[in-house]
């Protein structure tokens, strides 16, 4: 992980830290010194298409925390290829736990692929006695007829944006976030077969190896197995200070 951030650097070296007596503003300062620090890195393509026929769901989890796993999945697409090898990376995420728990990569925005990468997220499932919430955009591959027929046949009820602010949907803007900006994924230049064995292996270490500061700096695999932690939530910079309601 040579671009994890520098607090979850000063948590994982905590206590070879403490023996040379770095504390953490400290650790700041050696690597800005040493031009060590990680600048953004920024990329936009679309990869949302919300004008077509079929149904738009109304936002259900907007104002919502979920309190434990699998009562809320949030999906999204992002597009990590280059103009001449174009591919992009369908991903399915657990909302409480953060732990990315189904995804696929393809080289078409078709609805396969999401379909692909929800039925790995189900059959992985560790609470399926858990009723479960499925928030996405509104773009044609969540919408589409063959998508919403996998989610009623599963028994998992559908939510969608309903504006184009990233915050009705920022846990899955924020993973997209993590693996373009730390694990560098859309920066390969690979052929299909071996970039499925690169985007494998960063979310294996994403979900079981980085510690995650809304999961108080368990990984996201860690934060999956238990129920008792309250997360913190992404808050809008200027929003409402109210307390946000939990999803029960």
């Amino acid at each position: 992980m040579p671009r994890i951030g520098t607090r979850k650097l000063y948590h994982i070296l905590y206590e070879d830290l403490q023996n040379i007596g770095v504390g953490r503003d400290k650790l700041f300062m050696i690597l800005k010194a040493n031009h060590m620090e990680i600048s953004p890195r920024r990329s936009y393509h679309i990869t949302t298409n919300s004008y077509h026929r079929f149904y738009k769901h109304r936002n259900m989890v907007q104002g919502r925390v979920p309190v434990k796993p699998e009562q809320l999945w949030v999906s999204d697409i992002t597009y990590i290829g280059s103009r001449v090898n174009p591919m992009y990376l369908a991903l399915v995420t657990d909302a409480y736990s953060k732990k990315i728990v189904g995804y696929d990569l393809s080289n078409s925005l078709e609805t396969q692929g999401t379909i692909r990468a929800f039925k790995m997220a189900v059959k992985k499932r560790s609470y399926s006695n858990e009723s479960l919430i499925h928030h996405s955009d509104r773009g044609i591959q969540y919408c589409s007829n063959e998508y919403q027929n996998v989610l009623n046949m599963n028994n998992i009820k559908c939510s969608m944006t309903e504006s184009y602010d990233p915050y009705e949907n920022a846990v899955a803007e924020r993973v997209n976030g993590i693996l373009k900006q730390e694990f560098i994924i859309d920066n390969k230049h690979k052929k299909l077969s071996v970039m499925k064995k690169l985007i494998a292996n960063s979310i294996d270490i994403y979900n079981n190896l980085r510690p995650h500061y809304s999961c108080f700096m368990r990984t996201p695999e860690q934060m999956h197995r238990q129920e008792k932690v309250r997360i913190r939530t992404y808050r809008r910079k200027n929003g409402s200070k109210n307390e946000l309601a939990t999803i029960n």
